[in-house]
């Protein structure tokens, strides 16, 4: 298997192709003969001829050794990976591909820097081409693009995250969204500073209470990250579910839980049923009742976006504890409005006022997400927890009442969450280990505040 690191020459693509194209045909040759061979005996094979061409061209053109190994790279991504996209997809540094047509990539990463690299593609039928194949190679093999079906959306091999739109402005434009930190636990949050210590262990305390809990937050915040974080406190032989339109909690497959139910929503094909729906087409919301009849202990949703925060809400209030999920919100204080505009969003156009009442029936917390972002004046992203809200039941104006049992330190200068109160179940969590004296310590456990360049505490 080849390596990962990124090339440092650069390649002749129309060579690349060109070799490619020579493997591929050998491959279907191999496979006529033996159509029973395995993929690494398939990799291998091919491997092999990637080598003895790519020898061929380098007698022939006085390639050096770096050039030799950086087109076997190119050829060998071509034939199995993402081909031109695959050293982006390897670097761990970035956090977004920006794909403006095929000539025009950016790269985004973690630290706020964007560079521009080069093309991907040489047309845009060649694009179009490339994201199909992602498609099938992430085993979505009902979700196309083109002008008849111009938008696409999936989760990559590796867990990233690609959203497709073409024919619908001037060019294809693409991004894909790569989970950086995909196998962090609470313990590595408290290292990169998006929680302390205080903070950690309430959450776990929550978690192993049984408390139903939503996590909310900007886009790219990090929502994402602390969910599987916190799933990382069920029991390992916990059953549970998680319902995604992507896999973006790669719970079924990161080594730690042992009874996950992972659950995708399905695209249509582009047709309509007698019924008017869009034939082969399974929601979010279809999804969640036969999920309540799998014997799970909990249920997940990757992310409530749509009319599917009913059913999350019934399942929160009838069902057992212990549930999450995540929404997206701009601010602490418009997350119920959010939960609203879904649920009038649902068949029927269901009531403000039955999202303010299941939501306070049904969700003991909810944990924003918050991000500073200070790339613009020479400093730097910052991702971190700045709000522990308590559902206490309804209140004025039938709004869920809160409690803010942490919230931002302003008064010393720190955006991040401290301490602020106990809450009203303080007692489960005691019974489930957690050190209630913590809540006592009103700076937390920061040992600095966020240094900031813009509102820092001097």
């Amino acid at each position: 298997m080849l390596g990962t690191a990124a090339p440092q020459v650069t390649v002749d693509y129309r060579v690349a192709r060109q070799i490619a194209s020579q493997v591929a045909k050998q491959r279907e040759e191999l496979l006529k003969i033996k159509p029973d061979m395995d993929r690494a005996g398939e990799e291998q094979r091919c491997l092999n001829w990637i080598a003895e061409a790519v020898a061929l061209w380098s007698d022939a053109q006085a390639m050096t050794p770096q050039e030799d190994e950086a087109l076997r790279r190119a050829v060998y991504d071509l034939l199995f990976r993402a081909g031109r996209l695959q050293p982006y997809l390897d670097d761990e540094r970035v956090e977004d591909i920006i794909i403006q047509g095929p000539n025009e990539v950016w790269l985004d990463y973690g630290d706020g820097e964007r560079r521009r690299v080069g093309p991907i593609a040489d047309s845009e039928e060649e694009l179009l081409e490339l994201l199909r194949e992602l498609a099938r190679d992430s085993g979505h093999s009902e979700r196309t693009i083109s002008t008849a079906n111009p938008t696409l959306a999936l989760s990559l091999q590796d867990g990233s995250r690609l959203q497709a739109i073409t024919g619908l402005g001037p060019m294809t434009y693409a991004v894909i969204r790569r989970h950086r930190v995909s196998h962090a636990d609470l313990d590595d949050l408290v290292r990169l500073g998006t929680i302390d210590p205080i903070l950690r262990e309430f959450l776990g305390a929550c978690v192993r209470a049984e408390k139903n809990i939503m996590i909310a937050g900007k886009q790219k915040a990090g929502k994402t990250t602390l969910l599987r974080a916190m799933l990382k406190e069920f029991d390992p032989e916990c059953r549970f579910a998680t319902i995604q339109t992507e896999d973006e909690l790669f719970c079924h497959a990161n080594g730690y839980h042992r009874q996950v139910v992972s659950l995708m929503g399905r695209e249509s094909n582009g047709e309509k049923d007698v019924t008017g729906r869009s034939a082969g087409e399974v929601t979010l919301l279809d999804l969640m009742h036969p999920a309540l009849r799998m014997s799970l202990e909990r249920i997940v949703v990757g992310e409530v976006r749509g009319p599917e925060v009913v059913a999350m809400m019934q399942a929160l209030t009838n069902g057992s504890g212990g549930n999450l999920c995540t929404i997206h919100a701009r601010r602490p204080d418009i997350i119920f409005d959010r939960i609203a505009e879904l649920y009038a969003l649902a068949q029927g156009g269901l009531s403000e006022q039955l999202a303010y009442r299941q939501t306070a029936n049904g969700l003991d917390f909810i944990v924003y997400v918050d991000m500073t972002d200070e790339t613009q004046i020479g400093g730097r992203r910052h991702r971190y927890v700045s709000h522990v809200l308590e559902l206490t039941g309804i209140g004025e104006n039938g709004r869920p009442a809160t409690n803010e049992i942490f919230s931002p330190g302003r008064e010393f200068g720190d955006l991040r969450a401290v301490p602020r109160m106990d809450p009203g179940c303080i007692d489960d969590l005691r019974r489930v280990g957690f050190d209630s004296s913590l809540l006592q310590q009103p700076y937390g456990a920061w040992q600095a505040p966020l240094p900031l360049k813009v509102g820092a505490s001097r």
